[in-house]
């Protein structure tokens, strides 16, 4: 989406393993070199090891590259399976045959011999590649140690990598294991990236992925990064990605703190104090959405609650995150109560209700208008299209259908052109709006918080001179309404369409008709 914008012919921090992005840091130097030469000496096991996001995978891969092509390949990428299961995905993984109505582990060990019998007589090698190997039971991993007993008289049939967590080190510390773990022939603990790596490393991949122009991380940034991710390659990974989307949404050409800030939180899924979250939101909130009157055509507002700026009737965005449940917004809260499942509904209200720094509580039992009547704000549900989202210029929440029937809802938060930023189910996301609203059923609810104005909205009469005594605000509005009523071919006064809303510019009612018209 942005790369057009900064220059760039690929993603360049995408969290895949791509080993053409394979930045050389000295850890990885090292790792790399220990699981080279594991393998080359014929011994059994091969061990890296590292905190999460620190690029064990990477470095895997950027071995592959370099393994010759006689090599046979199995990647074992979910470990958390039996003896038995593990030994059939390892199956799976050569290409070896087996019964699976009668599998056993005498059988999947035999074909497996066989198997690495025939690769050795043709001079090839077979490679076992166990990701996530923290998660191996301690009896996988005396099968695992087994395997290593099929060999020939000079040597191994099968070379076993195994990458893991810190907790596998102390896994295969157990007495019970020891067996295993003296057979380890080359072993790394890879870390974060060093302070002084981290422009290198940002550099480097915004060079492989085609970058031309001048820096996008100035210094500064580039130390605020270090000190928001602990030289993470993952986390720098995911808030550089986020900070370069935030970047092009604004038009800016280069990274500032307060984007990159606001990047951080929201992948650590933390929430910014008050002071941050006004700053952040100022440009989305926008306009103030007025509501009409029905039948008088008469505006008024003086703690009074306010009709659906849509429809007469009160429409509930249906509730159908799972099949066969009413769909009341105080159902959906009972529910939660009860079962303490939070629908994608209430996680998008949620979202909705946060950006006007308030608290929507999925668990209650009061349904969202009286949740936005306690916060100070008014709720809104109804019907609209695509042009009246970006004229409203508001948080919403929008309900999808899909193919299938099934529905779930999203929070539009912010509308820059045709790039649109929501949360579904708590996840921030980006794309096209008119892609969105390919599957948007129509349905939206909305927050809004009226201006308060002096004196009363409501017309009277004077006793001296019997005429009607309004606020400026409201006889602008009752003129503004008296003239769309006319255009419109209306009665003035008489009533105006449910489907009328007003918003406000400034200090200036401005009348939007679903239809289009303004």
């Amino acid at each position: 989406m942005y790369r057009e914008y900064f220059g760039l012919k690929e993603t360049p921090f995408s969290i895949s393993p791509d080993p053409h992005y394979f930045y050389i840091s000295e850890g990885h130097r090292e790792a790399l070199a220990h699981l080279l030469y594991g393998i080359n000496i014929d011994g059994g096991f091969v061990l890296l090891t590292g905190e999460v996001g620190t690029g064990k995978t990477t470095v895997c891969r950027c071995l592959l590259e370099q393994i010759p092509e006689n090599c046979h390949i199995a990647f074992i990428l979910n470990p958390k399976l039996s003896s038995v299961e593990l030994l059939a995905a390892i199956c799976d993984e050569f290409q070896v045959s087996y019964s699976r109505s009668s599998r056993n582990i005498k059988d999947l060990v035999d074909r497996l011999n066989r198997f690495l019998f025939k690769i050795h007589e043709k001079g090839g090698r077979a490679i076992l590649i166990i990701e996530e190997a923290q998660n191996l039971t301690v009896d996988v991993l005396e099968q695992v140690r087994l395997l290593t007993n099929l060999e020939t008289n000079q040597r191994k049939l099968l070379q076993i990598i195994m990458l893991g967590q810190p907790e596998l080190k102390e896994l295969l510390s157990r007495p019970e294991l020891r067996q295993l773990n003296q057979r380890i022939t080359a072993r790394y603990h890879l870390g974060p990236l060093a302070k002084n790596e981290i422009s290198d490393y940002v550099n480097h991949r915004l060079s492989v992925a085609g970058l031309t122009r001048g820096e996008l991380f100035p210094q500064p940034m580039i130390k605020e990064l270090f000190r928001l991710t602990g030289g993470v390659p993952r986390l720098i990974n995911i808030i550089c990605d986020r900070a370069l989307l935030g970047t092009y949404t604004q038009g800016k050409e280069r990274i500032d703190k307060r984007t990159l800030l606001h990047s951080a939180m929201e992948v650590s899924g933390k929430q910014a104090g008050k002071g941050r979250l006004k700053r952040v939101y100022l440009g989305i909130l926008g306009i103030v959405l007025l509501n009409v009157l029905v039948g008088g055509g008469v505006l008024y507002y003086r703690n009074k609650s306010i009709p659906d700026p849509k429809t007469s009737s009160n429409i509930t965005l249906p509730q159908a995150d799972r099949p066969g449940k009413e769909n009341t917004s105080t159902v959906g809260s009972t529910r939660a109560q009860e079962t303490g499942f939070i629908s994608t509904r209430d996680k998008a209200y949620e979202t909705l209700f946060h950006a006007w720094q308030a608290r929507y509580d999925a668990m209650s039992n009061s349904p969202p208008d009286k949740q936005a009547q306690a916060a100070g704000l008014h709720w809104f549900e109804g019907k609209a299209d695509l042009n009246i989202l970006r004229k409203l210029n508001k948080p919403v929440v929008l309900r999808f259908i899909e193919a299938t029937g099934k529905e779930y809802y999203i929070a539009l938060t912010r509308l820059n052109g045709n790039i649109a930023t929501y949360t579904q189910d708590g996840e921030l996301k980006t794309g096209d709006i008119r892609e969105l609203t390919q599957r948007w059923s129509g349905d939206y609810a909305l927050l809004s918080r009226l201006p308060t104005m002096g004196g009363d909205m409501t017309p009277s009469r004077n006793s001296k001179d019997d005429a009607p005594r309004t606020s400026k605000f409201a006889k602008t509005v009752t003129e503004k309404l008296k003239a769309f009523q006319l255009a419109a071919g209306l009665k003035p006064g008489g009533g105006v369409d449910p489907n009328v809303v007003i918003t406000t510019h400034g200090n200036d009612p401005v009348l939007l008709d679903p239809a289009g018209g303004s």
